[in-house]
């Protein structure tokens, strides 16, 4: 196993491989399809979307925006106290730019930054006041969305 490191000052986790069995993968997949997305499908009267896709620069970028803004407010925080927590949402039956209408009713995440406190991962907001960025609801919050939604795009580069 590497050493930890530090990188400007915060402690660095190693890297981990994250391995899961494929029969694994494809059973939790196919529990979602046979239940709740066939229950969502049938009763709106919607083909949602079973996956979503972002690229790796969105999601590195978020994490260097997570890191650099919770370093702000607390110079003192380390890797293992910052996560991403994924909330399910839904679009609205009328969705207003930027996104698209063809994402009406479907499924997406939202991501939103961690910091853990006393043991427990509050949501973090770095767009807060100092002193008030956990579990708040502010105007603004650091968050991430606008993935590739399969539907309305295309399944056929999916495996499970």
């Amino acid at each position: 196993m590497k050493s930890e490191s530090k990188e400007n000052g915060r402690e660095k986790t190693p890297p981990m491989i994250s391995l899961l069995p494929t029969t694994l993968i494809q059973s939790l997949v196919d529990n979602y399809h046979n239940n709740q997305l066939s229950f969502i499908n049938e009763n709106l009267s919607v083909e949602d979307a079973h996956s979503i896709w972002f690229d790796l620069p969105t999601l590195k970028n978020f994490i260097e925006d997570i890191e650099e803004q919770a370093a702000i407010i607390d110079p003192n925080v380390t890797d293992a106290d910052l996560g991403i927590r994924f909330y399910y949402a839904a679009y609205p039956e009328f969705p207003e730019e930027p996104v698209p209408s063809d994402h009406a009713l479907r499924h997406t995440l939202v991501m939103i930054p961690t910091k853990k406190e006393d043991g427990l991962n509050y949501d973090f907001n770095p767009c807060e006041e100092e002193g008030k960025s956990l579990a708040i609801r502010p105007v603004m919050a650091l968050a991430q969305n606008h993935g590739s939604l399969v539907p309305p795009d295309t399944s056929t580069v999916e495996t499970y």
